[in-house]
């Protein structure tokens, strides 16, 4: 017969491992009611779970280990901060655990339920749309959390990002005494407050300019064509336009529309996007981005988890970075 185990408890009881780890350890100043408590070990009982010997001696130290939720590892802002954040844990004597969420906010608790069954010491994630109850339940547990690049407006939790309405107002004011005739801002159509804040930077520039204004806002899914799609039916190149980009993505879907329609860059439109990516250098123009300081970004994120895993403090403190506009030749 297969042995019991803390996965069986949390699945019969309905709570997260991480709930089951803490009341079976007995561990003290988490917030878990006296009711699911003892629901846990009612059904610990009732399916004759024994612990692990080895496994709880274990448990009694840190693992050092961390766990890292990206929002699509296929991106490379997410695939190079991961790295820096793998360098900057590896100083510290910590292995890096890294899941990607792909946007999806059941895939993301299941990583945060996978990497607490994992013993990690403590998780950097990326928050995607729907992941509030996922993220408050590990704060419930006192769980170490930081979180990179994007952040929840009704969690309080440590952080890094950067000054996204900051940078998209310079970005708008650029290209407004570029003296342009209409700007295209391609964004996401999300709830993201990381994302918002950059276009609401963009909107607060551009209404106080007088200048023509388009919004294209794209789904997370099909992204290329959707792109594809809203530029062909808003793009005038009767005027002088240019086109800002709020992300990696969307830059390379864009200026692969572009590049397949012969539209050349500078000349017929001028560019600017978000975030450096190896792909932009295949276009025949060097493209103006964005660039987020990532190295500086992983280490404030790991030093921030560390001093988290080892005095955890229930604070929202939120360290914002400045990202540098890179003018180059596509406006």
């Amino acid at each position: 017969m297969k042995r019991a185990s803390i996965k069986d408890i949390a699945r019969i009881a309905e709570v997260s491992v991480a709930t089951v780890s803490y009341v079976l350890n007995k561990k003290e100043g988490s917030r878990i009611s006296e009711a699911t408590k003892k629901k846990i070990l009612e059904v610990a009982k009732n399916i004759n779970y024994t612990p692990n010997k080895i496994a709880k001696s274990l448990k009694m130290s840190k693992s050092k280990l961390i766990g890292l939720i990206v929002a699509d590892i296929s991106n490379d802002f997410y695939s190079n901060i991961a790295r820096s954040i793998e360098d900057e844990a590896m100083k510290l004597g910590y292995t890096l655990l890294i899941g990607s969420s792909d946007e999806n906010p059941e895939k993301f608790r299941k990583l945060t339920e996978l990497f607490s069954e994992q013993q990690v010491d403590g998780m950097i994630i990326a928050p995607v749309v729907d992941s509030d109850e996922a993220i408050k339940r590990l704060i419930s547990e006192e769980y170490p959390i930081v979180t990179i690049d994007r952040y929840l407006k009704n969690v309080s939790l440590p952080g890094v990002m950067i000054n996204n309405s900051e940078i998209s107002e310079f970005i708008c004011d650029h290209l407004v005494k570029k003296g342009f005739d209409e700007i295209i801002y391609v964004g996401y159509d999300t709830q993201l407050p990381h994302l918002l804040d950059r276009q609401d930077g963009f909107d607060k520039k551009i209404a106080a300019s007088g200048v023509s204004v388009k919004r294209l806002l794209i789904g997370i899914h099909n992204i290329t064509e959707q792109v594809h799609t809203q530029l062909k039916e808003n793009l005038n190149l009767k005027k002088k336009t240019a086109i800002y980009f709020s992300s990696n993505k969307l830059g390379i879907a864009g200026l692969r529309y572009l590049n397949d329609n012969n539209i050349k860059v500078p000349k017929d439109v001028s560019v600017i996007a978000f975030d450096e990516t190896e792909a932009y250098h295949l276009f025949p123009t060097e493209v103006s981005f964005v660039q987020q300081p990532l190295i500086d970004m992983a280490k404030e994120s790991v030093k921030l988890l560390d001093s988290q895993i080892n005095n955890y403090l229930p604070d929202g403190k939120r360290v914002t970075f400045h990202a540098k506009f890179m003018e180059r030749n596509s406006v």
